[in-house]
């Protein structure tokens, strides 16, 4: 029965037998199989199959939210007297591509040398909380506060914001992110009380890209302070406007309730965290 149980809820999660087979291992006729056993045994229907995948009944909402923590609690529990990661011999883990690259991922060299391994998945936060949600990934680090049913969030560490620019170079143009300049819009209005006067000379969503263009001097734009720290040190980037009291940004780890055994992950992180 719990094999069952463990398979249905994949595919709740996934919202395909095909990803949810692959989630599992298993082939697709085995996982369509034993729901239908588990549904034979409930004696309801708790999918609606459809041409993009499978819609859940008022059934499988009730029995996913019975299920969600008791079995991610048993899989650390198993997991733990293998001496594996909670998601079996891999773990999924996801974030911002410029924290990942310049934190996250040198803070895991002792972990993955222990024989974790992990695969990455670089992204926005709503769209990797909706794959932690479904079973995709085990971990998240989320530069907004999940409000997701079943997701579980703790503070990570704060993000500092700092404008800067090449040395000579005022803020005329401004480099920025978006169109709409959240982390410029941001910033002006938390120093300054009034919203940036102009739009972007250079707009490109990554925000090493943004650095690169800065120091190169094509203008100013406004980043993270851990990811110009050695330009800020070296002088190929200054910051225009110190503040004493610069916007912050608070990062989440995010785990599905009672997922808390994940290969050292996370206990790497939150230690890493406090010298960030």
């Amino acid at each position: 029965m719990l094999d069952l149980l463990h398979t249905f809820l994949a595919v709740y999660r996934a919202g395909t037998m095909t990803r949810a087979a692959e989630s599992l291992g298993l082939s697709q006729p085995t996982v369509t199989g034993q729901l239908r056993s588990l549904e034979a045994r409930i004696g309801q229907p708790l999918f609606v199959r459809g041409a993009r995948g499978v819609t859940p009944t008022a059934v499988a909402d009730d029995l996913a939210r019975r299920l969600d923590g008791p079995m991610d609690a048993l899989a650390g529990v198993a997991s733990g007297l293998l001496g594996l990661p909670a998601a079996g011999r891999t773990l999924h883990l996801g974030g911002p591509a410029e924290l990942m690259s310049a934190r996250v991922l040198p803070a895991l060299a002792g972990v993955i040398a222990g024989g974790t391994d992990v695969r990455v998945r670089l992204g926005l936060a709503d769209d990797l909380l909706a794959e932690l949600s479904d079973g995709r990934l085990d971990l998240v680090v989320s530069a907004i506060r999940p409000r997701r049913a079943g997701l579980h969030a703790e503070p990570l560490c704060d993000e500092e914001f700092v404008l800067v620019a090449a040395p000579g170079v005022d803020f005329s143009r401004l480099l920025a992110y978006a169109e709409e300049l959240p982390i410029i819009r941001r910033w002006w209005r938390h120093v300054l009380g009034v919203p940036p006067p102009r739009r972007a000379a250079l707009v490109v969503p990554d925000l090493r890209a943004l650095r690169a263009a800065a120091v190169a001097g094509v203008g100013a734009t406004v980043l993270p302070r851990y990811l110009v720290e050695e330009e800020l040190r070296s002088g190929a980037l200054v910051d225009l406007m110190p503040t004493e009291d610069p916007p912050i940004n608070t990062l989440y780890l995010a785990t599905r309730t009672a997922a808390r055994d994940l290969g050292g992950v996370r206990d790497a992180l939150i230690s890493a965290a406090g010298n960030w």
